[in-house]
């Protein structure tokens, strides 16, 4: 069984098996949670498909948040796409960040989403995985199983670090995010177990200090936008572990790093609106437009 103590001790254990890291966590979830692996395969898909779902609610023209401070960023950016044939980042991912913000967007008009860790996170993980799905036509199967691998390494920097802006800032949230996307990218491109934790390394080492700082202390501003940065740091991420480009830096040692950073962020930098951008002129006046004064 295994324990999740480190993202080292995963990637060893699927190379000396000789199996991809998902086909490693499927096998021992099963056995932990007394499941069959087709069940569990099952629910991951249906956790799939609801961040298909969050997409199409997120990318409606007249979608809004709660507060009125955000809606249809997802709608612009997929129009954008379309009218400049994808503009400066090219098709794809000018279609990826669209639905990034288009699941963020759905989070903050009380849709229903997949929290990926987190609901402040919750864009970057389906806008890669739903843009190889549906743009790239990689099979569902696989799509669904690197989801496992995502997870796991969730699992493990939730048990070693954080994963909660309260208590780790932004990096937390959207680096940890990001790591695991950068994951199950990897994986899904046909790398090796010790490439998925190089991958998720990098994508930590890029986020390292972010801090949270939600205006009006709503998952909004700069959340929304922030699972953009996210979904490209795990796209860019991937691409360097698969290109044999070492982080230097073992992922456990980003993961250990990335605590020991949250611990020194300030109370105010820590989701409580004290701080940062939720403290600007604009920020505050903002708070007042959605709060009163």
């Amino acid at each position: 069984m295994l324990k999740y103590d480190s993202i080292r001790e995963l990637t060893r254990e699927a190379e000396n098996r000789q199996v991809k890291i998902s086909e490693l966590v499927l096998a021992d979830q099963s056995q932990v949670m007394e499941q069959t692996p087709e069940s569990l395969v099952d629910q991951m898909r249906e956790s799939f498909r609801v961040m298909q779902e969050a997409v199409i609610t997120g990318q409606k023209k007249d979608q809004r948040s709660m507060s009125g401070l955000t809606g249809g960023e997802g709608f612009l950016m997929k129009d954008y796409a379309e009218r400049t044939g994808g503009g400066l980042c090219g098709s794809f991912l000018t279609r990826a960040i669209s639905r990034a913000m288009s699941v963020a967007g759905c989070n903050a008009s009380m849709g229903r989403i997949v929290a990926a860790p987190t609901a402040g996170s919750c864009g970057i993980l389906p806008g890669c995985l739903v843009s190889l799905y549906e743009d790239r036509q990689y099979p569902e199967q696989d799509i669904v199983m690197s989801m496992f691998t995502a997870g796991a390494f969730g699992m493990v920097i939730a048990a070693n670090s954080s994963i909660a802006g309260a208590q780790g800032g932004c990096q937390a949230e959207c680096g940890s995010a990001s790591g695991m996307a950068a994951a199950a990218l990897t994986e899904l491109m046909g790398g090796t177990p010790s490439q998925c934790g190089d991958a998720c390394a990098i994508a930590i080492v890029n986020q390292l200090g972010l801090v949270c700082d939600p205006v009006a202390g709503l998952v909004e501003i700069p959340c929304i936008k922030r699972n953009v940065s996210g979904l490209m740091i795990a796209f860019s991420s991937a691409d360097l572990a698969l290109a044999g480009v070492a982080p230097r830096i073992p992922v456990d040692e980003c993961i250990d790093a990335m605590r020991e950073v949250g611990n020194a962020l300030p109370a105010s930098l820590r989701e409580t609106a004290g701080g940062g951008l939720a403290t600007t002129p604009t920020g505050l006046r903002l708070r007042e437009q959605v709060f009163g004064k």
